[in-house]
C-alpha cells in the first residue's frame, strides 16, 4: 500500500518553538500575581451605565485578547457580534425585556427569585440601549463546510466560557465596565443579527463606562479557602 493510500496514517501536527516571554524572579511573580487579585478584585457587574462613548480600537483590541482563549482541538467556536447602531440595541432590549417579563412573571422558581433579590433585579433592562457596545457571544455547535459537510465543535461551551472570561478580564483592565446578562431563550438573537443556524446565542456582554451615579449591591466574595482546596 502506497504512503498516500494508508487512511490510518496520523497527520503531523506543525510544532513551533514556544514564543519567549519576560523571565521573572519568584518574588516578579508573587508581585504580579498580587497587582493582578487586586486589580480584578475592584471589577463588579454594573448596571447602571454612561452613555459615553468608546474608541472602538479599545474593543478590537479586547476581542483580540479574547480570542487568544484555549478551545478544544483549536477550532475556536466563538463569534462575538458588537452591537453599537442604536436601533439594534433597541431591538435587543424589546426583544430581552419581552422574555424577562415572562420569566419574572411564570418561569423563574420562587428560589431563584429569592436569590436575585438582594441583586436588586427586575425585568427593565435600559442598559441595553443605553451603553454603547452590546457584545453579543455565540457558540458555533459545528461549522459548515462549502460542501455541505459539517464539522463538530468540541467542548465549545467550556471554550466560549473561557473567552467570555477573558474578554471581561480584558475590558475591566481598561477602566471599562460589563454587565453579562442571559435572557432565556435567546434565541431572538440570531433573528436580529441575521446569524445562522449553527450558531448559538451564549451571552450578552453590555459594555460601557459606569455612570457617575453608580451603585452595586453591598455583596462579598467567598475567601480562599472555601473556593480552592490544595492537596
Amino acid at each position: 500500500m502506497n504512503k498516500s493510500d494508508n487512511s490510518t496514517e496520523k497527520t503531523r501536527p506543525n510544532l513551533i518553538p514556544l514564543p519567549s516571554r519576560e523571565a521573572c524572579t519568584d518574588e516578579e511573580m508573587a508581585a504580579k500575581a498580587e497587582q493582578f487579585h487586586q486589580l480584578l478584585n475592584l471589577r463588579r457587574t454594573v448596571r447602571d451605565f454612561s452613555d459615553r462613548p468608546i474608541d472602538r480600537r479599545i474593543i478590537e483590541d479586547c476581542l483580540r485578547a479574547a480570542g487568544t482563549a484555549p478551545s478544544g482541538a483549536n477550532l475556536q467556536p466563538w463569534q462575538f457580534v458588537v452591537v453599537s447602531d442604536r436601533e439594534t440595541k433597541q431591538r435587543i432590549r424589546v426583544a430581552a425585556e419581552a422574555e424577562e417579563r415572562e420569566f419574572y412573571a411564570q418561569r423563574a422558581p420562587q428560589d431563584w427569585l429569592d436569590a436575585l433579590a438582594p441583586i436588586g433585579t427586575d425585568a427593565n433592562k435600559p442598559f441595553l440601549e443605553i451603553a454603547p457596545y452590546l457584545i453579543v457571544i455565540f457558540r458555533r455547535t459545528h461549522d459548515l463546510l462549502p460542501d455541505g459537510h459539517s464539522v463538530k465543535q468540541y467542548y465549545s461551551s467550556e471554550s466560549v466560557g473561557i473567552a467570555t472570561g477573558m474578554l471581561i478580564t480584558a475590558l475591566h483592565q481598561c477602566g471599562l465596565s460589563t454587565l453579562t446578562h442571559t435572557p432565556a431563550p435567546m434565541e431572538f438573537l440570531n433573528e436580529i443579527l441575521d446569524r445562522p443556524s449553527n450558531e448559538r446565542p451564549f451571552l450578552i456582554l453590555v459594555v460601557g463606562h459606569a455612570a457617575e451615579n453608580a451603585q452595586v449591591p453591598d455583596i462579598a466574595r467567598k475567601p480562599l479557602d472555601e473556593i480552592a482546596t490544595f492537596v
